[in-house]
């Protein structure tokens, strides 16, 4: 009974001990940041560096000053680094040691904006194809409306065959108007043609008769 009461005690001491935050330490040292990005500008500068002519250049005239220097010919000088020149191949191995990681950390982060330029040319790409689509869908449905629709030419033909038409059938109608106020008008009306030369002596010659039988008379 006991033990399980000492068991329980020290479960729960180990729980508030869990529970409890623990003191914060402080390092003697300071904390360095490093910024990605500007040490990434400072690699690209600097492989950017290496791979130009002034900097082979300038290389190859520090390595021939070096050599003529340390050789042991000439007048006396202090020579720092007789042959065989073994301060200036640690030199040399320690600009290819640092050299090599900042080149491949330059291409890391060129690597890297080719492939975020190459997801935006391939984003670009897939809806200028989703719009070069849909327009061409709309450009087959407007044909195919036009298609279905007559053209001005057509509807111009039509209204010229209907209007000659309609021009024809006016025409026929006051001719047979016309005529049918002609006939009647004919049958009416006596034949009031002017008297020939031989009716106009036979009405002369019969008024003289006339004139002379009222005289005997």
């Amino acid at each position: 009974m006991a033990r399980a009461e000492r068991d329980n005690d020290l479960g729960s001491r180990e729980q508030q001990r869990l529970n409890t935050p623990g003191r914060r330490t402080r390092s003697v040292l300071p904390r360095v940041r490093w910024d990605r990005d500007a040490f990434g500008k400072f690699a690209e500068g600097f492989a950017r560096f290496m791979g130009t002519a002034r900097f082979l250049g300038g290389m190859t005239v520090v390595i021939i000053v070096w050599v003529l220097w340390n050789v042991p010919y000439g007048p006396p000088r202090p020579r720092f680094d007789e042959y065989p020149f073994i301060f200036l191949t640690l030199v040399l191995s320690l600009q290819a040691s640092y050299a090599a990681p900042l080149i491949l950390l330059a291409q890391n982060r060129q690597e890297a904006r080719d492939r975020v330029a190459l997801e935006a040319d391939r984003e670009q790409t897939a809806q200028s194809r989703a719009d070069m689509d849909f327009l061409a869908r709309e450009i087959a449905g407007l044909r195919m409306s036009v298609g279905e629709l007559a053209t001005r030419d057509f509807l111009r033909g039509q209204l010229r065959a209907e209007l000659r038409e309609i021009i024809d059938e006016l025409d026929d109608e006051d001719d047979d108007g016309q005529e049918g106020l002609d006939q009647p008008r004919t049958s009416e009306r006596p034949d009031r043609r002017p008297p020939t030369n031989g009716a106009r002596r036979d009405a002369a010659n019969g008024g003289s008769r006339r004139d002379e039988g009222v005289r005997s008379r």
